[in-house]
């Protein structure tokens, strides 16, 4: 995606977000000049995974975003239904502004992004945080290949504590036919680690069915290590139903 925001959180079905969830590049306009493109994403996933921990309580979500690209640089904003309890409520909003290009065979991004849970209702709880974000990526012959870096610095809504998550994507595509097949792994070393250690590892293998080039089709099995909770960090397969403009 430029690599997708959604996919350093790489959380749903990581294949078919990754796909959906990336902000479009600027293209010139017909006069020579650079213009502004906007493109948007929605899907209905069934559990919305945050790096292997669910965050819709093992139930349907619906998810969708909005880019704005102009010269490299772009702002978004992407939503998902959740069932944060009282603290989080059921919704989260992430805003996000970055750039992204390519230097040679190397694509980069680089930004920041803000968490927002807008109806969580617990007086003088702060659940809002602040991430920064950066990825390079390329072809390894027929496999996209992105790693990726996030780091949520010490905020009051973390508990004081902080985060630092890494991650690797590979993608490829099937010759001659619709599907695309992928593999994730990240590793996270903080207030998000789902093993007891403080640190823990993520990791999928999934595959989408490009039905038009707007309609995916994806499943994906996601894991994490630590404890299994069901609902909540159990391993399983995913479901999700796409669509970009």
């Amino acid at each position: 995606m430029l690599t997708s925001v959604r996919s350093l959180t790489a959380a749903s079905v990581f294949a078919l977000s990754t796909a959906l969830a990336a902000p479009a590049m600027a293209q010139d306009d017909d006069d020579g000049g650079i213009g502004v493109e906007l493109s948007g994403n929605v899907a209905i996933v069934s559990d919305y995974r945050f790096r292997g921990v669910s965050f819709s309580d093992g139930d349907i979500a619906l998810q969708g975003g909005i880019d704005a690209a102009i010269g490299g640089f772009y702002v978004g904003t992407w939503g998902s239904t959740i069932s944060g309890g009282s603290a989080y409520g059921e919704l989260e909003l992430d805003v996000y502004a970055g750039y992204a290009g390519e230097a040679g065979a190397i694509t980069y991004d680089v930004g920041l992004l803000y968490y927002i849970y807008p109806t969580g209702d617990v007086a003088g709880f702060d659940s809002d945080y602040f991430e920064p974000y950066a990825s390079i990526g390329t072809t390894l012959g027929p496999v996209g290949a992105t790693v990726g870096v996030a780091y949520a610095w010490e905020q009051d809504s973390l508990g004081g504590g902080d985060n630092f998550y890494i991650y690797t994507d590979l993608e490829a595509g099937i010759p001659d036919t619709p599907i695309t097949l992928s593999a994730h792994l990240g590793y996270t070393d903080g207030v998000f680690a789902t093993d007891l250690d403080g640190d823990s590892l993520d990791w999928g293998l999934g595959a989408s069915f490009a039905v038009t080039d707007s309609l995916s089709l994806g499943v994906n099995y996601v894991d994490t290590e630590g404890p299994s909770i069901e609902d909540f960090t159990d391993a399983g397969f995913f479901f999700t139903i796409g669509y970009s403009m």
